[in-house]
């Protein structure tokens, strides 16, 4: 039923674009926005998942410089059965992630270095399970189609002012059809592109749960990253608000709201989602989903990523993380 729901959304999207050209030009119009929706779909195919980390300033990383890290993300990827995805580290105290790249042989995941130190390495493997979730149902391709397509359309709004009331250029409902172009098809663009960011959600939060095989680390997860982000603010994301929809968690605000113009489910609801999907498992905690062969013996309430470097007044004496 999500498939179903996100291809209507999309063909809704796709129609809604060939509208606003016709709204603008007619006939000649409408093949026009086609033809620009195509060159900016296959610009953004090849370019787009540089494009975000870039945006992020996202530094790989590989096992010997964030070992833990990357050996959570390659045994998640294997129980999922899919290639090792190329890791990123964004250095951002909100707690945050998503997963980008244009089908799974060219993924890549990214967390905050704020996730890192909040969240406890089994939160941690619910939050990549759900940001693979997402490569293996290619959701990061649809989103990206999306956010391309709500774009052009408000690109192409832009010129409904100069070119859309002209019946010069074949605009067949005059100034009407300017008004529609260029105020109403941007926020219907906008609520469609967030209906499937919403769909596309809870779809990733009940395979990455089967994924790391513990749907409650993801649920215990998601409640820190959103009290986290409501109280931390990201500039990157706020200087590119049309990446928000990519984060597991709305990185511009700590909307409560299930309602129309949220970019991602209410979180109490994903939670709610979540504890009935542990419940029909027969599973709300207990033992690990992977191999924990990996971890240092002695750890303590520093986190899952080294020993404590704090003080007895809890004060850090160094830096600590996977990351140095």
């Amino acid at each position: 039923m999500n498939y179903f729901r996100t291809a209507l959304l999309l063909a809704a999207m796709t129609a809604l674009f060939m509208g606003v050209g016709y709204l603008i030009g007619g006939q000649s119009g409408m093949m026009i926005a086609l033809l620009i929706a195509a060159a900016m779909n296959l610009f953004s195919y090849w370019n787009a998942d540089k494009m975000v980390l870039a945006m992020h300033h996202a530094v790989e990383v590989d096992e010997r410089q964030a070992p833990e890290f990357y050996h959570l993300v390659r045994q998640l990827a294997e129980r999922a059965d899919l290639p090792m995805p190329k890791v990123y580290i964004i250095n951002n105290p909100q707690p945050n992630a998503f997963a980008t790249g244009r089908n799974p042989q060219n993924a890549a995941v990214a967390a905050t270095t704020g996730l890192l130190d909040m969240l406890s390495m089994e939160e941690v493997a619910g939050v990549m399970a759900h940001e693979l979730a997402h490569v293996k149902n290619h959701d990061t391709l649809i989103m990206t189609i999306t956010a391309t397509i709500a774009g052009a359309i408000s690109m192409l709004a832009n010129f409904a002012f100069f070119f859309g009331g002209n019946r010069e250029n074949n605009n067949p409902f005059g100034f009407i059809g300017v008004i529609v172009a260029a105020i109403v098809a941007p926020m219907a663009a906008m609520l469609v592109q967030m209906a499937i960011s919403r769909t596309r959600e809870y779809a990733a939060d009940r395979m990455g749960a089967e994924i790391c095989g513990q749907p409650m680390w993801l649920a215990s997860a998601l409640h820190k990253i959103a009290n986290g982000a409501a109280r931390i603010h990201n500039m990157d994301a706020e200087r590119n608000p049309a990446t928000a929809h990519m984060f597991i968690i709305n990185p511009l605000s700590g909307e409560r709201m299930d309602n129309l113009f949220s970019t991602h489910p209410n979180t109490e609801n994903r939670i709610a989602a979540l504890r009935d999907l542990a419940s029909r498992m027969g599973n709300v905690g207990g033992t690990s989903g992977y191999d924990q062969s990996a971890r240092e013996p002695a750890r303590t309430a520093s986190g899952p990523w080294g020993t404590s470097r704090r003080t007895s007044s809890g004060k850090d004496k160094g830096r600590h993380g996977p990351w140095g």
